[in-house]
């Protein structure tokens, strides 16, 4: 693996800092704190450019909140602004590229240029293959918070030789337990802490069919009792890393049960979006009285779910379903149309 150096200072380049804040404000530029740099962002970036340049920087406290996600609870460890977040994008910035490279091609969770629709086509390509195949579904136990920081900074060791890099992340891995969900560096923390169990599924146990998630990661081969004898040989390595698997892990025919998997049931003649979603989607275009703020809120709710449905078969539903209230949309539009070019 190749490792890499003089890093530090592109992090602390004003060039590098005036694109992290660029990219840290996307979507928040409307809050206090964010405005507040933007009045005079120069000011700012002198300065946080001053405190990283003499290895000044002490992570920022946290607020910390619950959040349910899906029926499931996940404590959100967020981080003030200025500096942290811009110094987060900062350090990604400079150590993505090699990082990412790193990475196994069926990785899909925080990396640009992958996510689930990307995950999605691929799953979907080798899936013709896959008939008479057998499923091993496992997670992750308490994946996040149970990240060990001296296995973490070991892997990052690896391909960083910067002293001063390695003694800022160690700031930023020191600053709560396991990896703290929220942060923007822990995106790529859980990558690297789970690429060594990728990687000696892809290269050491040659398998073709292995496709991770976060911490949701599968397993398609032809036979199933090797899928358990795979599952054991995983748990050893998941030991290694002083992670664990879920007691929920699932062998099964993929032929009959499907796989469900970012959002989707796949077989290996068909994919259907998982009912779960189909309810919400129901649940949210259903409008009582039609008012403008309602018909926007129902035209982005429509864009989403045939950005969805584009990967998926589901023409009934669309016809019985979404073409209704596309329907009634356009027919509230044109007469609001008509009502303001009366009015003028």
């Amino acid at each position: 693996m190749k490792t890499h150096s003089n890093l530090y200072e592109q992090v602390y380049d004003l060039d590098n800092l005036r694109v992290a804040l660029d990219n840290a404000s996307r979507g928040k530029k409307n809050m206090r704190s964010v405005k507040r740099i933007l009045k005079n962002p120069d000011k700012y970036l002198l300065e946080l450019q001053a405190l990283l340049k003499e290895e000044q920087f002490i992570n920022g406290p946290y607020h910390i909140f619950n959040l349910v996600e899906r029926g499931k609870e996940r404590q959100i460890y967020s981080l003030p602004f200025y500096p942290d977040r811009i110094v987060h994008h900062a350090v990604v910035q400079v150590c993505a590229g090699f990082w990412i490279k790193s990475f196994i091609r069926d990785t899909y969770a925080s990396i640009p240029g992958r996510g689930i629709h990307d995950g999605v086509r691929r799953i979907k390509r080798s899936m013709p293959e896959c008939e008479g195949h057998y499923v091993l579904k496992c997670d992750v136990s308490k994946f996040y918070p149970s990240v060990n920081h001296d296995i973490l900074k070991v892997l990052l060791r690896k391909q960083i030789k910067d002293e001063k890099l390695l003694r800022l992340l160690d700031i930023v891995i020191d600053s709560g337990p396991g990896v703290p969900i929220g942060n923007y560096l822990s995106q790529y923390f859980g990558n690297i802490v789970l690429s060594p169990l990728d990687h000696w599924l892809k290269e050491e146990k040659q398998i073709k069919k292995y496709y991770r998630y976060c911490d949701d990661f599968v397993v398609i081969h032809p036979s199933k009792e090797y899928l358990h004898k795979l599952r054991k040989e995983i748990e050893t390595k998941l030991k290694e890393l002083d992670l664990s698997l879920k007691s929920n892990w699932q062998v099964f025919s993929l032929d009959k049960s499907g796989l469900d998997f970012l959002g989707y049931r796949f077989w290996p003649h068909k994919t259907k979006l998982r009912k779960s979603s189909l309810r919400n989607f129901e649940k949210r275009i259903k409008i009582k009285r039609m008012t403008l703020n309602e018909a926007l809120r129902v035209r982005q709710c429509i864009g989403t779910y045939k950005g969805w449905m584009r990967y998926c078969d589901r023409r009934g539903f669309v016809r019985t379903k979404v073409l209704p209230v596309i329907s009634r949309y356009n027919k509230y539009i044109r007469c609001l149309r008509v009502k303001l070019l009366k009015a003028q």
